[in-house]
């Protein structure tokens, strides 16, 4: 795989996300986690998502039921391959080509697959011996799920791996954006595997979480797409209007210090709490819905916008999450980032086509 040759992958890059935004509907996705144990059913869910305009959903397995009921479907599809499965595949081709048949060929082409993501946020844990041993695995992994789809012939699915801001070690401003140095290794693999294969680069973003650690210096209006405040970054020169943007070019520029300018983005999870406690200040519904309509109209804009960065590139996006969750840890806010309550009705409402939020 050639890791520095800029121009015809990123040509490629493009057009593939070009077809992609083909129309409003096929870039937009949500999550569909079911961390719940009061959630409707898998079927009233894909209506739910229908209703919604949703282009694509994005899984956090490869279940066949929900497989199956997606093939009578529109709808872009992307599975997961669980942590705990990582090591296995990496091992053998054998048991690659197994899952790939298990949980790929048995619906593909009827369910619209496209995405393919290995593990979720692996390069996050680090401690234990079993967590170092999924990260040495993840690329090997990745390449042997490639391997057995190239060898049907299967070339539009990509295969990728969704990681969490933390894989940077600096942000602000967006220019000094760089990988940390103890995953550095880890990090060149994946870049090198996803310039080889014309893959994204995907990111779980959320301005919620850098916004409500420095509240003193950001303003929530900046977070939330809702306001007038610039900022210019000295190292680039680059102007921003908002927290997301600020931190998509991080990536950017840490993937460009690396060599790979080619590398395109994709946002695996992004949106905003619309309840928590007490003190978890800006978890409300009205923060909510204005972040995540704000969102939908950025990525649903066409021309595409883009980065300051990356002006007019193609970033498919995910929001987090489809319904509440009530069996989620952590804090209150946790069990409440979705667009549905359990019962199916809306939080607030939401059209992910972008077409309502049209000016």
């Amino acid at each position: 795989m050639e890791k520095h040759t800029a121009t015809k992958m990123t040509i490629m890059s493009l057009s593939y996300l070009y077809l992609l935004a083909s129309s409003r509907a096929t870039v937009i996705g949500v999550n569909y986690g079911r961390v719940g144990d009061n959630l409707p059913s898998p079927s009233r869910s894909i209506e739910l998502m229908q209703t919604m305009h949703a282009g694509q959903v994005k899984l956090y397995d490869a279940d066949h039921e929900i497989l199956q009921l997606l093939s009578t479907t529109k709808l872009e599809v992307t599975i997961m391959v669980a942590n705990d499965e990582i090591s296995a595949i990496a091992s053998s081709q054998h048991i690659a080509d197994q899952w790939v048949y298990e949980h790929i060929l048995s619906h593909y082409p009827d369910t619209m697959i496209r995405f393919v993501l290995v593990g979720n946020e692996v390069l996050s844990y680090t401690t234990t011996d079993q967590d170092k041993l999924i990260i040495k695995d993840l690329v090997p992994a990745m390449a042997r799920i490639w391997t057995s789809l190239t060898a049907e012939g299967i070339n539009d699915i990509k295969i990728s791996t969704p990681l969490a801001m933390d894989v940077v070690e600096s942000t602000f401003p967006p220019s000094s954006g760089r990988f940390k140095p103890e995953i550095a290794n880890e990090i060149i693999s994946l870049l090198d595997f996803l310039s080889g294969t014309d893959s994204l680069f995907f990111i779980d973003v959320y301005p919620y979480f850098s916004w409500s650690q420095n509240q003193m210096s950001i303003a929530l209006d900046y977070a939330l797409f809702n306001g007038d405040q610039l900022y210019r970054d000295p190292g680039s020169g680059l102007t921003y209007t908002n927290l997301l943007d600020q931190m998509l070019d991080s990536i950017f520029f840490a993937m460009a210090k690396l060599g790979y300018n080619n590398v395109m983005l994709g946002i695996a999870e992004t949106g905003w709490p619309h309840e928590g406690e007490w003190n978890e200040y800006g978890a409300n519904r009205e923060n909510a819905a204005t972040y995540n309509r704000n969102i939908i109209r950025k990525m649903t804009a066409i021309p595409p916008i883009g980065t300051p960065a990356r002006p007019g590139v193609i970033i498919p996006t995910y929001i987090f999450a489809l319904y509440d969750e009530n069996q989620k840890f952590g804090r209150e806010s946790e069990r409440h980032w979705g667009l549905l309550h359990p019962d199916g009705s809306p939080v607030y409402q939401v059209d992910l086509s972008g077409k309502a939020y049209l000016t």
